[in-house]
């Protein structure tokens, strides 16, 4: 059966040198009071590793009274034999115990502190991450330090005292057979390493094989009506014969590669232990040797090439582990924005909602060659409705980030009540805001859950004020768990119209100062739209509100509207001076509109 492969198998691994180590002991910064476990861990590691070392050297004392004749001892090596395993088991017990809690609590902190630190990065960061690695960081790697804090470190230590330990006992045995074991066992342990890593590589690669192969079942089968509506089932048979055909040219190999790999442990590992045992037992038909201490010496040979073969593959994983702790203090090493995380905000510093760009130019970090905003300035008063429209890619979402500080203009100067926005705290700043997407994204508890989200400390009676301002009791009184309904991943279980309306129950739990739509309604049908466009001018009195849209049909009534393309205010003013204008963009749109509705 082929080996499971695990996330970690993937890891890279890190050179280990001064500069790794020395990043890697920065996890040591997150053991807080935890840190006289692993102390004391060590300190049972030892005698683990002591306890051990005796075991060996008392069988061959025990063997020892045949050949002495003297059986007067036996009773009492055997009850030393008992005391010497049964304080290993307690040893390994607490040394086991003591290195768990001590890695749990220290990751425990370490994923608590990447986490807050993460969620406090700037949206710059974000925009050139992929979501799959930041979780991988968060998962495989931590995983990967943990098997290391918990396993890895205690048994390479452990078989590192076993060798030197074994070795020294080895020469006080036996000098001319120690040469000999040292000559042959190591140097096969490491090579049947070696050859079982190379082994679990090529299965590795069977089973990414089989993986393929499940992918295009998958695929077929989720796409089945396209399948058969363009009479690909001859091309989908092919497709899987291929992978399957692939599948078994690779076991095939990886067959052909355990088959040599039992015959080298056959052959060279069992043919170097019965060299060592020969040669012991020369040494013994000529007194040199006694066979209790052949017995001593065959069972430290045996701990020792085991140790050997373990400290190759424990150092990889040691690597691994490395590597791992870099890639997790990359994201600690990020800048994150000043952000108070430590508790609810609830009552904040209100802001009236007078918002002035004054000059704003931006250019995004990740495309230092296209200016995004050019020379932007635009007002909107306390309680004012300000439209934005324009082209796709004219600027209109990039306005909004700035305005929540998503990114800072590299030129020009965002007012907020008259005061420049970078004098307000982010946490304080963002709470004066509430957005309602076009895509809005749902958390898959329950829909008191998510409206709660604009509010984490409401009571249920805030909540449900909220959802019938936003036109969405209507639809949650239909099911039967009416406020614990379970929405699903992202909302899957709720229609667009009803996600919108939950966002802006959110948005009216939330209060702010400063409304954001962005395209709020533009991916709704017609009766969907009017719903939610009447929760929508019900929230909007009383706020500044910035609205982004595409159907121009929908912001008629603001105070303000905004034409923007290719970074640069156009055109400015209401639906009817806009209409005034010859040759105006706002009034080509509206009238493509119109024509296209």
């Amino acid at each position: 059966m082929a080996r499971k492969v695990k996330e970690t198998d993937d890891l890279p691994k890190a050179k280990i040198n001064k500069t790794s180590l020395r990043k890697a002991l920065r996890i040591f910064e997150y053991t807080g009071k935890h840190k006289w476990k692993l102390y004391l861990g060590l300190v049972f590691l030892l005698l683990t590793g002591g306890t051990a070392l005796l075991f060996p050297m008392m069988l061959g004392s025990l063997v020892k009274t045949i050949e002495h004749k003297d059986f007067s001892t036996i009773n009492d090596i055997g009850i030393y034999l008992i005391i010497v395993l049964s304080l290993q088991s307690v040893f390994s017990y607490f040394r086991i115990y003591l290195f768990v809690n001590y890695t749990e609590n220290t990751l425990a902190s370490l994923r608590q502190a990447v986490y807050s630190h993460l969620i406090s990065l700037p949206m710059s960061f974000f925009v050139q991450q992929r979501v799959g690695d930041l979780n991988s960081r968060m998962s495989a790697d931590i995983s990967q330090i943990q098997d290391t804090l918990t396993t890895t470190i205690a048994e390479f230590l452990r078989q590192f005292i076993l060798v030197i330990g074994g070795i020294i006992l080895l020469l006080y045995i036996s000098p001319k057979l120690t040469l000999m074991m040292l000559a042959i066992v190591p140097v096969v342990a490491v090579a049947a390493v070696v050859f079982g890593r190379f082994i679990r590589k090529t299965s590795k690669e069977v089973q990414e094989k089989i993986a393929g192969s499940n992918t295009i079942i998958e695929e077929t089968l989720q796409g089945i009506a396209n399948v058969k509506a363009f009479a690909n089932e001859f091309f989908e048979n092919a497709r899987y014969k291929k992978s399957t055909e692939e599948i078994v040219i690779n076991a095939i190999k990886g067959g052909k590669y355990r088959g040599g790999f039992a015959s080298f442990i056959i052959f060279c590992l069992f043919g170097s232990i019965v060299a060592v045992i020969w040669y012991g037992v020369f040494l013994a038909s000529k007194n040199q040797l006694l066979i209790g201490d052949l017995i001593s010496f065959i069972l430290y040979s045996a701990f020792v090439g085991a140790s050997f073969g373990g400290i190759a593959e424990l150092y990889a994983q040691l690597q691994k582990a490395i590597g791992s702790v870099e890639r997790v203090f990359e994201i600690l090493d990020e800048k994150r924005e000043e952000l108070d995380i430590t508790s609810i905000h609830t009552n904040m510093d209100r802001v009236e909602g007078n918002v002035r760009f004054e000059n704003i130019a931006f250019t995004y970090p990740s495309r230092k060659e296209i200016q995004v905003l050019k020379n932007i300035t635009l007002t909107a008063k306390k309680g004012e409705t300000v439209a934005i429209v324009g082209p796709s890619g004219s600027g209109k979402s990039t306005l909004i980030g700035l305005l929540l500080r998503f990114y800072d203009p590299e030129n020009g100067t965002l007012f907020i009540d008259e005061k420049d926005a970078k004098s307000y705290s982010l946490t304080a700043l963002r709470n004066n805001m509430a957005i309602v997407p076009q895509d809005v994204l749902l958390f898959g508890g329950t829909i008191k859950e998510n409206i709660a989200y604009g509010k984490p400390s409401a009571t249920i009676a805030e909540i449900a004020e909220a959802a019938r301002k936003a036109n969405a009791l209507e639809f949650i009184d239909t099911f039967p768990e009416k406020f614990e309904t379970i929405v699903g991943e992202r909302g899957v279980k709720l229609s667009g119209g009803q996600r919108q309306r939950i966002a802006i129950a959110r948005a009216v739990l939330k209060d702010p100062s400063i409304l954001i739509l962005d395209e709020a309604t533009s991916s709704l049908d017609s009766e969907s739209e009017r719903v939610v466009q009447e929760a929508l001018d019900k929230l909007m009195v009383g706020r500044t509100s910035f609205v982004i849209a595409h159907r121009l049909s929908t912001i008629r009534k603001a105070d303000k509207i905004v034409v923007i393309d290719k970074g640069a205010v156009r055109e400015s003013g209401t639906h009817e001076e806009l209409m005034q204008l010859e040759n105006g963009m706002y009034r080509s749109l509206s009238n493509l509109q119109m024509q296209l509705a």
